[in-house]
């Protein structure tokens, strides 16, 4: 095992928040970005994704979700840290973007670029507005440029209205909507983004808006009878018919109760940030797979029936892992509790025994139920610069802030 991951920093009482801080640092600063320094700037513009996991190119192409992620990732290294050149490779991945990623006719950004800007996949996504959003705000945190809060505007006001439309007429590319169903994954977002934009311009709107979708989350599609919260609804929050109603993806819920934590903790809404650590801890139970060696099932039925109404939910993925050590790191600082800690070791061990590539200096992304390397497509054929290196920094920057948030449920 590389010295940089040392599961001994986190075994029982040797969990120590400085030793798991420099822990971390180490791996993002001496492996994580080197390896996207080296493997995806591209001399024509924008950042290659379309890798393998060792870090080989394959492809050229642009899919604008890895496009905007490492845009925020590398403007977030720099408002955190302060190099330099990490701003200077944010807004060189922005500028190949805005240049070419942006419909007129549909008020919306393209899916996938050319490695020379040519349209190869139109606005299929709302998912890649939602991204813009964030990247935008975090690039607009980092230069006051009013170019970037023109943009990050212009989208917002674009999505704020498509996201009027019923979910099913909303392009959501990869994942087809059922028609009449309204999907976790559109509220999950778009409440961080526009609660975010909303901080950052003082905009009521945004804010408004934010809480109106975090409020459907917790009503809607949080289901009480089976204590587990639903990728998909009805129309009118109700619960959606089949195994499609039944879906449960524990990675995602717990990407999306830190989101909640957050606006939460902007909003001062303590009740919602205590359900927010009930639901995490019980969609870490519910998803760990004890039967096969560990880990996150990607996805699992709420009735435990199948077929389950998801694509290869038996995968065991990078990113739920990723979002689980955040989640469990930042319900531990607020709260104290235990059972965050217990998970976060036992999490953190299962990563670094079987996403870990220390000669490549990154993370496999695909696994298997019985935990080996998959090397097939499971949703887009990249390699993403985002969930992993987002989640050691965030990581590092809740560690980094000297005083403890559990004065946030004082008063509960």
């Amino acid at each position: 095992m590389s010295d940089k991951l040392n599961y001994a920093v986190l075994n029982g009482k040797a969990f120590d928040p400085d030793s798991l801080l420099n822990m971390l640092t180490e791996h993002l600063f001496t492996e994580i970005i080197p390896f996207w320094e080296k493997t995806g700037p591209d001399p024509l513009g924008g950042f290659n994704t379309c890798l393998i996991d060792d870090g080989t190119l394959v492809s050229r192409d642009k899919f604008m979700w890895g496009q905007w992620r490492a845009v925020w990732v590398f403007a977030r290294l720099y408002n955190s840290f302060g190099e330099a050149r990490w701003l200077t490779l944010a807004e060189q991945i922005a500028g190949f973007v805005l240049k070419y990623g942006w419909s007129e006719k549909d008020q919306a950004w393209r899916s996938r670029l050319s490695k020379e800007g040519a349209e190869l996949e139109g606005c299929t996504s709302i998912y890649t507005d939602g991204f813009a959003m964030y990247a935008l705000g975090e690039l607009f945190k980092a230069t006051a440029n009013p170019v970037y809060e023109i943009w990050a505007r212009r989208t917002a006001d674009a999505a704020a209205i498509t996201l009027k439309r019923p979910h099913d007429t909303i392009p959501h590319s990869p994942y087809p909507v059922p028609a009449g169903a309204r999907v976790h994954g559109i509220p999950m977002l778009f409440s961080l983004k526009f609660q975010e934009l909303g901080d950052l311009f003082d905009d009521d709107e945004y804010i408004a808006l934010a809480r109106s979708l975090q409020d459907e989350i917790f009503t809607n599609f949080y289901q009480p009878e089976w204590d587990l919260l639903v990728e998909r609804t009805t129309d009118t929050g109700g619960r959606y018919p089949g195994a499609d109603g039944r879906a449960v993806v524990p990675g995602h819920v717990l990407e999306d109760m830190w989101f909640q934590i957050h606006i939460a903790q902007a909003t001062g809404r303590t009740d919602l940030i205590l359900r927010a650590l009930e639901i995490s801890r019980r969609h870490l139970e519910f998803g760990w797979d004890e039967e096969s060696g560990g880990g996150l099932l990607l996805a699992k039925d709420a009735e435990g029936k199948t077929p389950v109404g998801w694509n290869m939910p038996d995968m065991k993925l990078w990113w739920p892992h990723t979002e689980a050590l955040y989640t469990c790191l930042l319900a531990w600082r607020i709260s104290g509790a235990e059972w965050a800690k217990e998970w976060y070791a036992r999490i953190f061990e299962y990563c670094i025994k079987y996403f870990y590539m220390p000669d490549a200096g990154e993370w496999r992304q695909k696994l298997t139920r019985e935990n080996q390397p998959f090397t097939g497509t499971v949703v887009f054929p990249v390699k993403d610069p985002f969930h992993l290196p987002r989640s050691l920094i965030l990581q590092i920057e809740l560690l980094q802030n000297a005083c403890s948030q559990k004065e946030i449920l004082s008063a509960v």
